[in-house]
Protein backbone atom coordinates (compact mmCIF):
# COMPACT_ATOMS: atom_id res chain seq x y z
CA UNK A 1 0.00 0.00 0.00
CA UNK A 2 0.99 3.24 -0.61
CA UNK A 3 2.13 3.75 3.59
CA UNK A 4 4.36 0.63 2.89
CA UNK A 5 6.07 2.15 -0.64
CA UNK A 6 6.60 5.62 1.00
CA UNK A 7 8.64 3.65 3.60
CA UNK A 8 10.16 1.51 1.21
CA UNK A 9 11.67 4.35 -1.07
CA UNK A 10 13.11 6.16 2.43
CA UNK A 11 15.41 2.32 2.81
CA UNK A 12 18.53 3.07 0.79
CA UNK A 13 19.57 6.72 1.36
CA UNK A 14 20.21 9.84 -0.58
CA UNK A 15 23.11 8.60 -3.35
CA UNK A 16 22.54 8.31 -6.70
CA UNK A 17 21.51 4.85 -6.62
CA UNK A 18 19.01 4.83 -3.85
CA UNK A 19 17.74 8.37 -5.58
CA UNK A 20 17.06 6.08 -8.73
CA UNK A 21 16.06 3.63 -7.34
CA UNK A 22 13.35 5.18 -4.76
CA UNK A 23 11.95 6.95 -8.10
CA UNK A 24 11.59 3.26 -9.48
CA UNK A 25 9.58 2.47 -6.57
CA UNK A 26 7.35 5.61 -6.29
CA UNK A 27 6.64 5.67 -10.15
CA UNK A 28 5.99 1.86 -10.43
CA UNK A 29 3.42 2.08 -7.56
CA UNK A 30 1.51 5.70 -8.84
CA UNK A 31 1.77 4.42 -12.65
CA UNK A 32 0.38 0.82 -11.49
CA UNK A 33 3.37 -0.04 -14.05
CA UNK A 34 4.63 -3.78 -14.76
CA UNK A 35 8.67 -3.95 -13.94
CA UNK A 36 9.39 -4.37 -17.94
CA UNK A 37 7.28 -1.22 -18.95
CA UNK A 38 9.73 0.99 -15.88
CA UNK A 39 13.22 -0.29 -17.21
CA UNK A 40 11.55 -0.33 -20.75
CA UNK A 41 10.93 3.82 -20.24
CA UNK A 42 12.84 5.99 -22.18
CA UNK A 43 13.30 10.02 -22.11
CA UNK A 44 11.79 10.76 -25.50
CA UNK A 45 10.36 8.96 -28.56
CA UNK A 46 11.97 5.99 -30.37
CA UNK A 47 15.63 7.04 -28.67
CA UNK A 48 16.47 3.42 -28.49
CA UNK A 49 15.26 0.04 -30.67
CA UNK A 50 14.72 -1.97 -27.02
CA UNK A 51 12.34 1.43 -25.46
CA UNK A 52 8.61 0.78 -25.13
CA UNK A 53 7.85 4.09 -23.70
CA UNK A 54 8.69 7.55 -23.46
CA UNK A 55 7.90 10.33 -20.75
CA UNK A 56 6.68 14.00 -21.04
CA UNK A 57 7.41 15.95 -18.13
CA UNK A 58 4.84 19.19 -17.64
CA UNK A 59 4.11 21.61 -14.54
CA UNK A 60 1.08 18.63 -13.24
CA UNK A 61 2.89 16.00 -13.77
CA UNK A 62 4.35 13.55 -16.57
CA UNK A 63 2.78 11.46 -18.67
CA UNK A 64 4.16 7.99 -19.69
CA UNK A 65 3.08 6.93 -22.86
CA UNK A 66 3.57 2.92 -23.12
CA UNK A 67 2.94 0.54 -25.90
CA UNK A 68 1.25 -2.28 -24.05
CA UNK A 69 0.11 -6.02 -25.26
CA UNK A 70 -1.02 -6.05 -29.31
CA UNK A 71 0.92 -3.08 -29.99
CA UNK A 72 -1.65 -1.21 -28.44
CA UNK A 73 -0.17 2.67 -26.84
CA UNK A 74 -1.57 4.15 -23.67
CA UNK A 75 -1.00 6.86 -21.89
CA UNK A 76 -0.53 6.74 -17.80
CA UNK A 77 -1.17 10.33 -16.18
CA UNK A 78 1.17 10.35 -12.94
CA UNK A 79 0.39 13.94 -11.21
CA UNK A 80 2.28 15.20 -8.64
CA UNK A 81 1.92 13.79 -5.09
CA UNK A 82 1.03 15.19 -1.88
CA UNK A 83 4.15 16.03 -0.08
CA UNK A 84 7.68 16.14 -0.90
CA UNK A 85 8.12 12.56 0.67
CA UNK A 86 6.04 11.31 -1.93
CA UNK A 87 5.85 12.64 -4.94
CA UNK A 88 6.75 10.06 -7.61
CA UNK A 89 7.25 12.90 -10.16
CA UNK A 90 9.81 15.11 -8.25
CA UNK A 91 11.23 11.63 -7.52
CA UNK A 92 11.86 11.02 -10.81
CA UNK A 93 13.00 14.83 -11.80
CA UNK A 94 15.61 14.68 -8.84
CA UNK A 95 16.85 11.14 -10.43
CA UNK A 96 17.25 12.52 -13.70
CA UNK A 97 18.73 16.06 -13.10
CA UNK A 98 21.28 14.22 -10.65
CA UNK A 99 22.06 11.65 -13.00
CA UNK A 100 21.93 13.46 -15.87
CA UNK A 101 19.42 11.49 -17.73
CA UNK A 102 18.83 14.24 -21.13
CA UNK A 103 18.74 11.14 -23.57
CA UNK A 104 18.06 7.57 -24.01
CA UNK A 105 16.96 5.02 -21.15
CA UNK A 106 15.38 6.62 -17.88
CA UNK A 107 16.83 4.06 -15.20
CA UNK A 108 19.96 2.94 -15.96
CA UNK A 109 22.76 1.06 -14.21
CA UNK A 110 25.08 3.27 -11.67
CA UNK A 111 28.76 2.99 -11.48
CA UNK A 112 30.92 0.80 -9.37
CA UNK A 113 31.95 3.85 -7.21
CA UNK A 114 28.42 4.94 -7.44
CA UNK A 115 29.00 8.75 -8.55
CA UNK A 116 27.42 8.54 -12.33
CA UNK A 117 24.40 6.52 -14.09
CA UNK A 118 26.08 4.50 -16.86
CA UNK A 119 24.71 4.34 -20.45
CA UNK A 120 23.40 0.47 -19.66
CA UNK A 121 19.09 0.26 -19.11
CA UNK A 122 18.29 -1.95 -15.82
CA UNK A 123 16.22 -4.99 -16.44
CA UNK A 124 13.35 -5.81 -14.84
CA UNK A 125 15.32 -8.09 -12.45
CA UNK A 126 16.32 -4.79 -10.45
CA UNK A 127 13.00 -3.76 -10.09
CA UNK A 128 11.89 -7.37 -8.91
CA UNK A 129 15.20 -7.44 -6.41
CA UNK A 130 14.51 -3.78 -5.33
CA UNK A 131 10.84 -4.60 -4.13
CA UNK A 132 11.72 -7.66 -2.28
CA UNK A 133 14.30 -6.38 -0.56
CA UNK A 134 12.73 -2.87 0.65
CA UNK A 135 9.86 -5.06 1.02
CA UNK A 136 11.58 -6.72 3.76
CA UNK A 137 13.87 -4.33 5.51
CA UNK A 138 10.78 -2.12 5.81
CA UNK A 139 8.74 -4.52 7.25
CA UNK A 140 6.30 -5.04 4.95
CA UNK A 141 3.43 -7.46 6.04
CA UNK A 142 6.00 -8.47 9.20
CA UNK A 143 2.61 -10.21 10.67
CA UNK A 144 2.88 -12.92 8.48
CA UNK A 145 5.23 -16.02 9.29
CA UNK A 146 9.40 -15.00 8.69
CA UNK A 147 9.80 -17.93 6.19
CA UNK A 148 6.44 -16.68 3.97
CA UNK A 149 7.13 -13.05 3.78
CA UNK A 150 9.58 -13.13 0.95
CA UNK A 151 7.67 -14.92 -1.55
CA UNK A 152 5.23 -12.15 -0.98
CA UNK A 153 7.00 -9.90 -2.97
CA UNK A 154 8.30 -9.43 -6.38
CA UNK A 155 8.52 -6.76 -9.42
CA UNK A 156 4.96 -6.97 -10.27
CA UNK A 157 3.99 -5.77 -6.26
CA UNK A 158 4.01 -2.25 -7.19
CA UNK A 159 1.46 -2.21 -9.58
CA UNK A 160 -0.72 -5.48 -7.61
CA UNK A 161 -0.48 -2.70 -4.33
CA UNK A 162 -1.84 0.21 -6.73
CA UNK A 163 -4.50 -1.58 -8.03
CA UNK A 164 -5.83 -2.53 -4.50
CA UNK A 165 -5.62 0.61 -3.49
CA UNK A 166 -9.02 3.18 -2.86
CA UNK A 167 -8.96 3.99 -6.56
CA UNK A 168 -12.51 3.94 -8.47
CA UNK A 169 -12.03 1.19 -10.87
CA UNK A 170 -12.45 3.12 -13.90
CA UNK A 171 -9.56 4.91 -13.35
CA UNK A 172 -7.51 2.13 -12.09
CA UNK A 173 -8.72 0.20 -15.49
CA UNK A 174 -7.51 3.12 -17.45
CA UNK A 175 -3.90 3.42 -16.08
CA UNK A 176 -3.25 -0.15 -16.04
CA UNK A 177 -4.30 -0.26 -19.75
CA UNK A 178 -6.61 -3.54 -18.69
CA UNK A 179 -8.56 -4.48 -21.93
CA UNK A 180 -11.53 -5.31 -19.48
CA UNK A 181 -12.95 -3.95 -15.95
CA UNK A 182 -12.89 -7.60 -14.52
CA UNK A 183 -9.40 -7.58 -14.72
CA UNK A 184 -8.74 -4.60 -12.41
CA UNK A 185 -11.78 -6.53 -10.23
CA UNK A 186 -9.42 -9.27 -9.64
CA UNK A 187 -7.26 -6.99 -7.63
CA UNK A 188 -9.94 -5.10 -5.95
CA UNK A 189 -11.59 -8.28 -4.85
CA UNK A 190 -9.00 -9.19 -2.92
CA UNK A 191 -8.94 -5.39 -1.53
CA UNK A 192 -12.37 -5.90 -0.08
CA UNK A 193 -11.90 -9.24 1.20
CA UNK A 194 -13.15 -9.29 5.27
CA UNK A 195 -14.16 -5.36 5.28
CA UNK A 196 -16.97 -6.36 6.38
CA UNK A 197 -17.08 -9.12 8.74
CA UNK A 198 -20.23 -11.34 8.20
CA UNK A 199 -19.71 -13.52 11.19
CA UNK A 200 -19.79 -11.00 13.26
CA UNK A 201 -22.35 -9.22 11.70
CA UNK A 202 -24.75 -12.40 12.02
CA UNK A 203 -24.41 -11.95 15.92
CA UNK A 204 -21.37 -14.81 15.92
Amino acid sequence: MAEDVIRMAEIDGRDLRGLRDRSILLLGYAGGLRRGEIVGLDVGRGETEEGIGWLTLLDEGVILTIKGKGERWREVEIGRGSSELSCPVRALETWMHLGRIAHGPVYRRISQDGSRALPDRLSGRHVARLVKRTALAAGVRSDAPEGERSAMFAGHSLRAGFASSDIDERYAQKQMGHASAEMTRRYQRRRGRFRVNLSKAAGL
